[in-house]
């Protein structure tokens, strides 16, 4: 899949950042959510756990979101941006998972700033969330509902529940 060319059937996603909800806390907080990163083939990378890089198996489920890079951005191109991925999860694979401070956002900002993308090396979680909140696009309708369809019955159901109270229904 040297072409670059997204196979959302496949989950095939070269170059990309790829994003997916992570049940209660994406239904809270739809910006939050768990972040991998593709190889130039589409193979996605992600920082699962405790030790632990999955290969094409994300901890939460498949991307619902994904910000396609340009790998010529990356210092050393296609060859780079492979490298820098395989590093970061290398070292990754070491680490204990931390939801706060060392987790899947961290391991995708690890390998950006391994490759240098856009000649930047300052790449961290919080960066990540807000540039594939602006950048990212939606696989289907389908991934759009599963991020934003829970918080926004929730917040119907406290904007009822507060309105009957008041209106003594």
């Amino acid at each position: 899949m040297a072409d670059g060319k997204i196979d959302a059937e496949r989950h095939r996603y070269p170059y990309c950042l790829v994003w997916t909800p992570i049940p209660c806390l994406t239904w809270l907080f739809p910006f939050i959510g768990h972040l991998g990163i593709c190889m130039s083939s589409g193979v996605i990378r992600d920082f699962a756990g405790p030790y632990y890089v999955s290969e094409d198996n994300m901890a939460f489920g498949n991307p619902t979101k994904y910000w396609q890079l340009d790998p010529s951005k990356a210092e050393g191109g296609a060859v780079g941006w492979d490298n820098a991925v395989i590093q970061a999860s290398d070292i990754y694979s070491k680490r204990v998972h931390n939801l706060f401070c060392d987790n899947c956002h961290s391991h995708v900002a690890r390998a950006l700033n391994i490759m240098n993308y856009n000649g930047k090396s300052n790449y961290n979680m919080v960066s990540l969330c807000f540039l594939l909140l602006i950048h990212g696009k939606y696989v289907n309708v389908s991934g759009c509902l599963k991020t934003w369809l829970p918080v926004l019955l929730m917040i119907s159901i406290l904007v009822a529940a507060i309105v009957f109270s008041h209106f003594g229904i």
